[in-house]
């Protein structure tokens, strides 16, 4: 990879057990490799508004990107955090992104992270949903993670 992880949020990733959960995850949610059709292919806004609803999250979806913004937290100066979930082909692909005093410290998916934690060649493949039920179990624990991952984040920018 060419560029390398802002220390602060490699801290944090490490205390969450980030790599080790989300291989949980992919494990849990993994696809038939095989057939492509043991998925939901095609998902209702409204039916995953709802999930978000019912999980304690507002979203709103970017129809030109095709990606739902969840969690904004930029009740600070100095700070802005939120998640971005992109659910395609019934795959999950998740993008925290984190500014710090204007500046980009994350914004990348969540299959970089583990490769700059571990490995280069570490690949944890994408939870695969096959239903709404699904994609609810999936969406839970991602959000599990991300409210660790943001606890644990602003605790830092609060003590700079």
């Amino acid at each position: 990879m060419s560029f390398e992880m802002k220390p602060e949020i490699k801290a944090v990733l490490e205390k969450i057990e980030f790599v080790e959960r989300y291989k949980k995850l992919s494990e849990r949610f993994s696809g038939n490799p095989n057939d492509l059709n043991d998925r939901l292919d095609e998902y209702d806004i409204e039916k995953v508004n709802e999930i978000f609803k019912g999980l304690g999250h507002v979203a709103t979806f970017d129809k030109k990107e095709k990606f739902f913004k969840v969690g904004v937290i930029d009740n600070s100066p100095n700070y802005m955090i939120w998640f971005n979930v992109i659910l395609e082909y019934g795959m999950t692909e998740f993008i925290w992104v984190v500014y710090h005093n204007n500046e980009v410290r994350l914004g990348s998916p969540w299959s970089v992270y583990s490769r700059l934690l571990i490995d280069p060649r570490e690949r944890i493949k994408k939870p695969v949903y096959r239903g709404y039920e699904e994609l609810e179990e999936i969406l839970e624990e991602a959000f599990l993670m991300y409210d660790d991952f943001k606890s644990e984040l602003i605790n830092v920018y609060n003590e700079q």
